[in-house]
């Protein structure tokens, strides 16, 4: 990838757009390109960051549910001890999984892969932590 338009037409391609903006696109993650069985679906956000005004990145992040409806010290213990791709951060009222990743010299597979883990970290954790599959 060179910029964050190559990414966004590979995204446009390649995944279900539910929205769009100039520099974010939300995405619905659909397990069942995985497993035919599967019916579950994450709402991914991706979002073009700048550093330093000169060095392009996307964010990768997802929902999972309402930070006033959890343990937080439980929900952070289990990311610290299974997640692999992802971070958790409090983004207005909702927890998030998100990980973050330079555009310059991004090979495809460096975007999919972390995508796909956060994904489904991201699902996991939101059944687990708040019961269902509600993002």
């Amino acid at each position: 990838m060179a910029s964050w338009g190559d990414l966004a037409a590979y995204i446009r391609a390649t995944y279900d757009v539910i929205s769009e903006q100039e520099d974010e696109i939300r995405i619905l993650f659909n397990f069942e390109q995985f497993s035919e069985d599967d019916d579950r679906t994450q709402v991914i956000i991706l979002v073009r960051e700048v550093l330093d005004k000169l060095h392009e990145w996307v964010q990768i992040a997802s929902p999972i549910g309402l930070a006033a409806n959890v343990d937080l010290r439980a929900l952070l213990e289990e990311v610290g001890h299974s997640t692999i791709a992802c971070g958790a951060a409090i983004m207005g009222d909702h927890v998030v999984l998100r990980h973050s990743l330079p555009l310059v010299d991004l090979d495809i597979h460096e975007f999919t892969d972390p995508l796909a883990l956060l994904a489904g970290t991201a699902d996991q954790l939101e059944e687990q932590f708040f019961g269902g599959d509600n993002y």
